[in-house]
This record gives structure tokens, sequence and C-alpha cells, in this order.
């Protein structure tokens, strides 16, 4: 089993509606077996995968979704056996409901991680490597998280094995990546000295465990939204402001992600072009985009669209699996 995080230190980066459509095809098109888990507290990857009327009694009852890693841990009862899991039929995954009542973890996670030294704060810290555990039977498992440098996704990245970062075209984009990558350098220094700290028992199988916990490694980002055009031999390639921008961004990672931060080469794993419409039918429909048919509301030229996204989400879905494995 494979972890990923698709995070981004900004937002309106498109990030759920790439990762849904990553999960449907990795699990549809390639016979992966994929879960979802909604780590933002706005729940949009929720709403993306179930309709309003099936998904209201999960984000309201903390023992059907992600809340419930926390009900027991905050309250000193240690890590929950089980993880509510709930099934996407159109997306053909499984998922670990969001809840907006997680955003009162931070505080929490932020506290323990103040106190590494104590094996409480250890095993609070590695809440999210403990639910990992009880899903190794997935091929993979996708987390969605919010724009955030803060304390869940701290915990979030230190527990998985990868991040990728879904990103648009502008300059807010190039910043995030210098955000990113001092942010992890410094949490990933402190957690190394903390876990190695002679106040902990380090023949402890506790500490043991939170040593092999290393973060996320980066494999990658997916470019989005920009405006395409075909050149004479069909391919398609950013309009000329777009491509400017695009030139800066390998530059950036390779000024700011060294070690074994630095991604492989190259860096860009996939583009995703404006889709227009097809993206907010998808969201209303709860479909992937490449699933669209007419009685979803796709018309004339649309059809070509959906069939071009199947290839654009194909190139993207081979590419991280690619990197992962």
């Amino acid at each position: 089993m494979k972890s990923i995080v698709f995070f981004n230190n900004k937002g309106g980066v498109g990030k759920t509606t790439l990762l849904c459509n990553v999960a449907a095809f990795l699990s549809q098109e390639m016979g992966k077996k994929i879960c979802i888990v909604d780590c933002d507290p706005q729940c949009n990857a929720s709403q993306y995968l179930f309709h309003d009327n099936y998904l209201e009694p999960s984000l309201n009852d903390t023992s059907k979704n992600i809340e419930s890693l926390f009900v027991g841990l905050m309250a000193g009862e240690g890590h929950t056996k089980t993880v509510p899991i709930m099934r996407s039929a159109s997306f053909s995954v499984d998922v670990v409901c969001g809840s907006p009542g997680l955003s009162m973890a931070e505080d929490f996670l932020a506290e323990e991680w103040a106190s590494l030294n104590t094996l409480r704060g250890l095993s609070s810290t590695l809440v999210f490597r403990k639910m990992l555990e009880t899903l190794t039977n997935y091929d993979y498992v996708l987390f969605d998280v919010s724009p955030s440098l803060g304390a869940i996704n701290r915990t979030v990245l230190l527990s998985c094995d990868y991040f990728v970062s879904p990103m648009s075209i502008d300059i807010f984009s190039l910043k995030a990546f210098e955000n990113i990558s001092k942010w992890m350098s410094k949490w990933r220094a402190h957690w190394e000295y903390s876990v190695n700290s002679p106040l902990l028992d380090q023949n402890n199988p506790q500490v043991k465990t939170a040593k092999s916990a290393k973060g996320a490694s980066f494999i990658g980002y997916v470019s989005q939204q920009y405006t395409a055009k075909r050149d004479a031999s069909g391919e398609r390639r950013p309009v000329k402001s777009f491509d400017e921008i695009l030139k800066q961004i390998d530059d950036q990672i390779n000024i700011h992600f060294t070690g074994d931060l630095r991604p492989p080469l190259p860096f860009e794993i996939g583009k995703i072009p404006n889709l227009h419409s097809l993206a907010p039918m998808s969201q209303s429909r709860r479909k992937p985009i490449f699933s669209l048919t007419g009685s979803d509301g796709v018309v004339g030229a649309h059809f070509a669209k959906v069939k071009e996204a199947r290839e654009i989400f194909k190139e993207v879905s081979i590419g991280i699996s690619s990197r992962v494995s």
C-alpha cells in the first residue's frame, strides 16, 4: 500500500478535482483498490464523491467520519481500532469521510507536537500512521488536505509515503513551493531531533516505530487550469502567458527543494488544461469527468472534451503510479 497526499500551500488549484479523478481512473481503468481520506475540514472531496442526502448523516456523526480518529485520543483513551469506510459507487473508491469538526484537532495536535519528548506526544502525532496500518489491503490511500501549513497537515505528511502538488499557473503558486520547502525542512529536523532525544527510551517499541516515520517524499507537480492551444502536430501547448510562468516552476523547485526533498526528474508529472464546464458538471453529477455522458448534460463538442479528459487523467494517473512504484 502506498499513501499519497495531494497538497499545495495555495488554495483554488483544483486539488480535490484532480485527486478524485485520478482515484477513479486508478480504480476503474487500472484495476487498483483505492481509499480516499478526506482530511480537509471543508470536506470538498466528500461533497464531490457523495450526494448531499447520503453524505449529511456522516458529516454530523463523529463515529462515521475522520473525526472518529480523535474522539478517544483526545479523551486519553488511545487510538481507535477501526476506521469508518463509505463506498462511492460512481467513483469506485472507498472513502473516509471528512468532518468540519476536524478543525478542532488542530490545537490538540499542536499541543502534542510540543510534547514529542513523551510517549503520548509521539503516539498522538502518529495518529494517521496508526490509521494507515488498518488500510493495508488497498493499493493506494490518497489524502485530500487543506492548503494550511498547520498541525493537521504536518501530521498527515509525517505519516505518508509521498506527496504531489497540484498547482495553478500563476506567480502565487511559485511562492507556495518556497513556503512548503521551508516548513517541511523545519519540522522534519525537529522530528528527527525529538525521536532521538535522550529523554526517550530508545529501546521502547513505540520510539522505534516513531523513528521509522521520515515524512512524505515529494514526487512532483501537476500543472492545472491553463489555457491550451494545439501546435501543428496536434499536441496541446499552453498559450504564451502561461508558458512564461511554467518555465519558472522547475527553477523554483531546484532552488528550494534539496536533498531527499527534491522530486525525481522531470518534476512535472502532467498537465491538466482548463476543462471549462466539464469540471462543475462532474461535481454536480458526482461522477468522474471522463465518465460524463449525454444524460449528464454533455452536448456537441463537449463529447470530444470528455474523451480528451480520459487521456489527460490517464497520463497523470500512470505518471503518479510509476513514481511511487
